[in-house]
């Protein structure tokens, strides 16, 4: 009997799924990649069967990573140190090689590797492929950081064609200016942009913490654009929050249907948020 009750669970948890899989289905979903979820073991396996299933079931999904701590590293065997500006890496022509090594090389073919591990097929990019991401020199109070990137235009047409060929693409936050020069690119304002460009469903922000809390630290599981802007004002979003926050407002303001932030350190959290009811972490949402 414990058999059988333990199978009509499992039934039952595809039945609660299927609205969901019905409604997602060839929807484009992009995920930010970073974190915790990038860097424990057991959270990089969860994620990645999670976007191989995604890709499996018929979705669209798109892996936008990070890879801060790992060039830092590398920065530090190599004897420089970092300098941040408001989040921001200044970055110099000796770092933006370290930033290309590390983001395009070694952390793009480790996500690729995964992939491909969990039964996926994966094709890596950076956004200097086919000028994909198009950036600007990012001035932060006037003041210069180097090879920075503001994301001023994407072109989708490369993760389009990686798409329709069956593969799941994996970027990096690599821009491109209208000199050729490349640009290191906040991989959060990447991927917001790459969702608008797709006219994606889904934007989901992968963190190191629960989403989004009012003022009373209550985790708040749907915030409207119009809250989350007082709430920024207000001060009840603050510090490491905003910059997310304000990437899905940017986002949902360029048609991107739906955006979340939920926490990267819950094992299968893409599945959770997508395919169940309750979901994990912050909605944010028109």
């Amino acid at each position: 009997m414990g058999l059988m009750k333990e199978l009509i669970d499992k039934a039952e948890i595809l039945i609660e799924a299927l609205p969901y899989i019905r409604r997602f289905f060839d929807k484009t979903i992009v995920i930010k990649y970073g974190g915790s979820a990038m860097q424990d073991e057991a959270l990089r396996v969860s994620f990645a069967v999670d976007v191989v299933l995604l890709k499996y079931i018929g979705l669209r999904p798109v892996i936008v990573h990070g890879g801060g701590p790992q060039i830092g590293e590398t920065l530090e065997r190599l004897g420089k140190s970092s300098t941040f500006v408001d989040g921001l890496r200044v970055t110099d022509d000796a770092t933006m090689e370290v930033v290309e090594m590390v983001l395009g090389g070694k952390v793009n073919r480790e996500i690729v590797a995964l992939v491909q591990r969990s039964g996926g097929r994966s094709v890596g990019l950076t956004g200097s492929d086919g000028d994909m991401i198009r950036v600007t020199r990012h001035l932060e109070d006037d003041r210069d950081l180097g090879r920075v990137g503001r994301v001023v235009a994407v072109d989708p047409a490369p993760i389009v064609a990686v798409n329709d060929a069956g593969y799941l693409p994996v970027i990096a936050p690599i821009g491109v200016d209208d000199a050729g020069v490349t640009h290191n690119v906040n991989a959060d304002e990447a991927a917001g942009a790459i969702a608008a460009s797709l006219a994606a469903e889904k934007l989901i922000l992968l963190t190191d913490v629960e989403g989004v809390r009012d003022a009373s630290g209550e985790l708040l599981p749907r915030v409207t654009v119009e809250e989350a802007r007082k709430y920024i004002a207000e001060g009840t979003i603050r510090e490491g929050m905003i910059p997310k926050v304000r990437c899905c407002v940017d986002a949902l303001e360029r048609g991107v249907h739906r955006t979340h932030v939920i926490d990267g350190r819950v094992l299968h959290a893409v599945l959770l948020e997508i395919f169940t009811d309750v979901g994990v972490g912050t909605l944010i949402t028109n």
